[in-house]
């Protein structure tokens, strides 16, 4: 039992933190599978507030993988796998050079930039078509994927991305931003790991979020079937407006600090 604890608890947090953390990744992957967004970024709050500083984004990587791959595998009919074939060559890209530069970089101004970048995507004119195209999903993966490795915060900007290709159709956004988002977190297990990150101290703690996580998208599932197109887009649209403002609020208050 001793050994079965040691697994599951990694060294530094408590058993109610990770008992904490297990439980808020059903939580949050409801939540996206239900709203779209909102999940990944949650979470995310919540482990910089239980674990060390150098392990939050690898294992946030590590269970947003496996969270988003449950979701897209039970959605896989809903992917737009054309936006998909253009998204996975850019996101290799964009780790490839984010593993050339892993230091830290201005996060305020990162986070400013991807604020506006949504609420342009959520609440300004459609952007261009070439914008959406191959080209324009190959450099938007990359981009993201680049900043993801350094800030774990771009799921909204990918999110607010695929949204502007679906045309507000509910299952074909959840499924897509999933399957972009697989894409974005897979390399970091092997940038971090070759980085010096240890991913065997964290593994069972990993393994038992993700099967939350699974559990979770699938309750979360069922309640976006009670959503109509329309609704959804509402609140997806209004969730990532809030994501922004915060994105905001954090980059002014880092510069006043």
């Amino acid at each position: 039992m001793s050994a079965l604890l040691d697994l599951l608890i990694p060294a530094g947090i408590s058993p109610l933190a990770t008992l904490m953390l297990v439980a808020m990744s059903a939580v949050t992957s409801a939540i996206t599978a239900s709203l779209g967004i909102g999940g990944g970024v949650l979470l995310l709050a919540i482990m910089a507030v239980v674990m060390p500083p150098a392990a939050i984004i690898p294992v946030h990587g590590m269970v947003q993988l496996g969270s988003n791959f449950s979701r897209a595998s039970m959605t896989l009919r809903h992917i737009n796998l054309r936006l998909i074939l253009w998204f996975a060559p850019g996101a290799l890209l964009g780790a490839w050079l984010g593993s050339l530069f892993l230091v830290e970089l201005p996060l305020a101004l990162i986070q400013l930039c991807i604020a506006l970048f949504i609420l342009l995507l959520c609440w300004g004119p459609p952007i261009p078509a070439i914008a959406t195209g191959p080209v324009g999903t190959l450099l938007a993966a990359a981009a993201t994927t680049f900043v993801s490795l350094f800030v774990g915060a771009t799921g909204p900007l990918v999110a607010a991305f695929v949204k502007q290709q679906q045309q507000g159709e509910r299952f074909s956004t959840v499924a897509t931003f999933a399957s972009a988002m697989c894409l974005q977190h897979a390399p970091k297990a092997i940038i971090y790991g070759a980085a010096g990150f240890v991913f065997a101290d964290w593994l069972g703690l990993i393994l038992v979020m993700i099967l939350a996580g699974a559990l979770g998208t699938w309750l979360g599932l069922h309640l976006l079937r009670r959503l109509s197109d329309r609704r959804f887009t509402l609140i997806f649209n209004i969730l990532l407006t809030l994501l922004a403002v915060r994105l905001i609020w954090q980059a002014v208050a880092a510069y006043w600090v």
